[in-house]
């Protein structure tokens, strides 16, 4: 279950630090096959999101998505369109809605990690990170649009001028800025990066099954330590 969902007095938790970047399709697809592996092993999780840039330099106005892959990972417009093809496919098997278009942007999320760095401390960072999924994948807002960013904040119950304020005044760049550095400092160089009780770390979205490997390998290792 997600961080701000209450769990069951009598039911087990796992803690897992997500690294992640709004712009990745993988860190959605790979929370939400997460989601299907606690729900079959039967435990609760206690979610902390993470900040990482998958491309820092991107400029304010963003990049068309087909353009900005052919230039970094050297793909074909028939091999754009097959990969959306495959993730729409994924998305739909794992309820969430991918809706890509020729016009799909690839956007700046610096601003976007600041207000989740701060929504963490309202206690409200994992609903603002589903919102924030939402609004680029399913939405295609400008999730790097000031407005937008307060609109979605606000959204998920999130005081609307206190986002604007955040956003307007850099008050949590420092604080993101470090927590980025500190993943990074660590090898995390790809995202989802999953990292269980602060142990075993899960790179790329692995799949409904091998999370849940790792949640009873946890559980296993928790009632053989009582």
């Amino acid at each position: 279950m997600p961080a701000d969902t209450a769990t069951p007095a009598d039911t087990a938790t796992v803690q897992i630090d997500i690294v992640s970047d709004v712009m990745c399709p993988w860190c959605i697809v790979g929370y939400k096959q997460l989601e299907q592996a606690l729900g079959a092993v039967g435990v609760g999780a206690f979610v902390r999101w993470h900040p990482f840039e998958l491309n820092p330099q991107m400029p304010a106005e963003g990049q068309n998505m087909a353009e900005h892959l052919a230039e970094k990972y050297g793909s074909t417009p028939a091999q754009s369109v097959e990969n959306r093809k495959r993730l729409t496919q994924m998305g739909q098997d794992l309820g969430f809605t991918f809706n890509f278009s020729d016009d799909t942007r690839m956007q700046n999320t610096f601003a976007a990690h600041q207000l989740l760095t701060w929504a963490q401390v309202q206690g409200l960072q994992h609903p603002l990170k589903m919102a924030l999924f939402d609004a680029h994948f399913t939405q295609e807002r400008n999730v790097n649009d000031t407005d937008v960013l307060a609109d979605v904040a606000a959204s998920v119950g999130l005081d609307r001028d206190e986002a604007l304020e955040v956003l307007r005044s850099g008050s949590f760049a420092e604080q993101t800025r470090e927590a980025q550095q500190f993943w990074t400092s660590r090898g995390i160089s790809g995202v989802p990066s999953m990292i269980f009780e602060g142990k075993y770390l899960i790179t790329g979205a692995q799949g409904a099954e091998n999370y849940a490997q790792i949640l009873r390998k946890v559980l296993e290792e928790r009632d053989a330590a009582a």
